[in-house]
């Protein structure tokens, strides 16, 4: 079974900031959850939808452990998934709890968050206002720094000049030092600094559930130099920070994850779907285009000598066969599949799939998977340094063409490769059918 001949696989989807606005991307969202339910949605189907991914309803290769190998290893932002995994599972735990907790952290309504921004647009003005008022005064130049001090970074110039006092050092300095020096990060002080720097001086309320770990949540994703820090704008941070200021609500997070589920949905599941359409690794497909490229050299000569030779129109037709198979193979290869692979229904196991232990669970269960973005948060999503790369570095190409296989369980991946594979037999078969054709036209060159 295959789907419409004329299906074409997700494309690609820069990541880039965009200045869509909070309402725009939930509007989005929402279209995008009501499209992805009725069957198929920019070439990705409801089988491979983000919410059965999510919900664990695939079969490798595009479940959830899947998709955040490829956020880590490809597109580099796996904190996207973390963070979303982490705040389903807070959301579940908060509106379990008691009545009487849930009251200690009141709900961050969106007229809140709009008099937030409305209030930082206009400070923002006003030190803009000031700014200009004080230039070309003495009050608008600041205290000399020499060359050695510019070389710090972790400067801070002090407020009254002394000689007899000891330089003065920024928060960030004393907490890198800190960092550096018992080799644990104390998300309280990163936190802490966080606030700071979003120019928020009381600390929030400790008696409010969860405080603890909404605490440590802002120093991994939240902070400057956190150790999975989201991407995120300079308003949308000090927004957050001032809600989780107020609360520990799950509410606060709202424009933050409305911002990471859009990067999720509309960015980073298209390319997770395109990316695994394709069976082979990278020297597997170029093998595949040079295979493909050969055939259709072949099929060129064949046609030729027979065209040049007294042999009858007729036998112009075996060179149907290497045009066949070499644009079949081409067309397969630049969607990136191999049509061997495709045979036997088999995939190229990834490099870090290669060297994984056998004893490794294949499951990811939900509870245990947001409790470990928490639980080895010192830990960053760097992978340069894991034992798989300097092994499979280590590789000939010989060995890297031929690698390991493996079948591939999800049924609509394989439906998706079935229907790849048919449009690629019947372009080759048209493209064919018109180059023999051509070559037929000619008379014999009777050349021999």
């Amino acid at each position: 079974m295959v789907y419409n001949i004329t299906y074409r696989r997700p494309s690609f989807v820069a990541s880039s900031r965009d200045s869509s606005s909070g309402n725009e991307k939930r509007t989005s969202l929402d279209g995008s959850v009501t499209s992805g339910s009725s069957g198929m949605s920019h070439g990705i189907p409801d089988a491979l939808s983000f919410d059965r991914i999510i919900a664990g309803g695939v079969c490798p290769p595009c479940t959830v452990r899947d998709f955040m190998n490829y956020l880590k290893y490809i597109e580099l932002s796996a904190e996207n998934l973390q963070f979303f995994l982490w705040y389903r599972d807070y959301v579940r735990r908060f509106n379990e709890t008691p009545a009487k907790e849930q009251a200690l952290a009141p709900e961050w309504t969106e007229a809140q968050s709009e008099a937030e921004a409305q209030t930082q647009a206009r400070s923002k003005n006003m030190s803009s206002d000031a700014v200009a008022m004080l230039k070309g005064t003495d009050f608008a130049e600041g205290p000399k720094i020499t060359e050695g001090e510019k070389a710090n970074p972790f400067y801070t110039p002090p407020r009254t000049p002394s000689e007899g006092r000891q330089e003065a050092t920024s928060f960030d300095e004393s907490h890198y030092e800190s960092t550096v020096s018992d080799g644990k990060t104390d998300h309280a002080k990163r936190a802490e600094g966080a606030f700071q720097d979003a120019n928020l001086k009381w600390k929030p309320l400790s008696i409010q559930p969860y405080r603890e770990e909404i605490t440590r949540i802002i120093s991994i994703y939240i902070a400057d130099g956190g150790s999975r820090q989201l991407n995120l704008s300079s308003r949308e941070r000090a927004s957050l920070l001032h809600a989780l200021q107020n609360t520990t609500h799950p509410s606060a997070f709202r424009e933050v994850i409305t911002t990471v589920e859009w990067s999720l949905r509309c960015q980073a599941h298209p390319n997770f779907i395109r990316w695994t359409i394709c069976n082979g690794n990278r020297p597997r497909v170029i093998f595949a285009r040079g295979l493909g490229v050969g055939g259709i050299v072949g099929g060129l000569i064949a046609a030729i000598l027979i065209t040049l030779s007294s042999a009858g129109r007729g036998w112009r037709v075996l060179s149907f066969i290497g045009f066949m198979i070499g644009i079949s193979t081409l067309i397969a290869a630049w969607k990136g599949m191999c049509v061997v692979l495709h045979g036997m229904h088999h995939r190229h196991l990834r490099p870090w799939e290669l060297f994984a232990s056998d004893d490794e669970p294949e499951g990811v269960d939900m509870k245990s998977d947001s409790f470990e973005s928490l639980a080895s948060a010192n830990s960053s999503n760097s992978w340069e340094d894991e034992p798989w790369v300097a092994k499979y570095e280590k590789r000939n190409l010989i060995r890297k063409v031929f690698d390991r296989e493996v079948w591939v369980q999800e049924p609509a991946l394989r439906q998706i490769q079935d229907t790849i594979f048919l449009q690629a037999i019947l372009g080759a078969f048209v493209i064919s059918a018109v180059s023999v054709g051509i070559f037929c036209a000619f008379p014999k060159g009777n050349f021999f």
